[in-house]
């Protein structure tokens, strides 16, 4: 155990052992992640981190929580709504992938095991669930000339369905930021106006 870390506050050995966490059920799953590989990881004794997290499952669900509350903040809709749609509609995506592109460890943890998990799947769902009802808000507000009959719910979880291929390939390094930016957009643009991004 590493010394000088014994009197830190518990707010911030909280935030050390999920930091380690995420790398480590990143790194080898949630299956094969043990409770000792990440006590190694946050340099801590394995009695500690179960002090703080009573098991794996209550450790994993803190991990998740946490990073989609991240996540969640990261996409809100901060641009300004007087901006063109197609301005805002890049920020929005922007937001979103830069997440991903900074935070890839995190990424995985949602994406690829917490949906993995019949434990976590609810909780996953739910995140989708809000990433979809803000997505088809702006869906709603950039195409303003749809028919009346457009279901942009179901536009949003097609839309949301692809972002999230991207995104994933964004996380394991198969695309660059500004490329990923550039085709979501198209792709999401193309399909709300009918038309490329200038």
């Amino acid at each position: 155990m590493a010394g000088g870390t014994k009197r830190l506050p518990r707010a911030v050995r909280e935030q050390q052992m999920l930091d380690a966490a995420v790398k480590v059920f990143s790194r080898n799953g949630f299956y094969e992640t043990s409770m000792d590989a990440v006590a190694r990881e946050a340099e801590i004794s394995k009695p500690m981190l179960y002090l703080y997290y009573g098991s794996k499952d209550e450790l994993f669900a803190a991990c998740v929580t946490r990073e989609a509350g991240r996540f969640m903040r990261s996409i809100e809709f901060d641009a300004s709504p007087t901006l063109p749609p197609l301005q805002r509609l890049r920020s929005v995506i922007a937001g979103f992938l830069k997440y991903v592109d900074e935070n890839r460890d995190a990424w995985r943890v949602m994406y690829r095991e917490a949906t993995g998990q019949a434990a976590f799947a609810a909780l996953s769902e739910a995140n989708r669930e809000r990433v979809v009802e803000m997505t088809a808000v702006l869906l709603r507000e950039a195409a303003k000339y749809a028919p009346d009959d457009t279901d942009f719910e179901m536009y949003a979880v097609a839309l949301v369905g692809s972002g999230e291929a991207i995104a994933d390939r964004l996380a394991t390094g198969k695309v660059q930021l500004d490329r990923a930016v550039e085709i979501m957009t198209s792709f999401l643009w193309g399909g709300i106006r009918g038309e490329r991004p200038e």
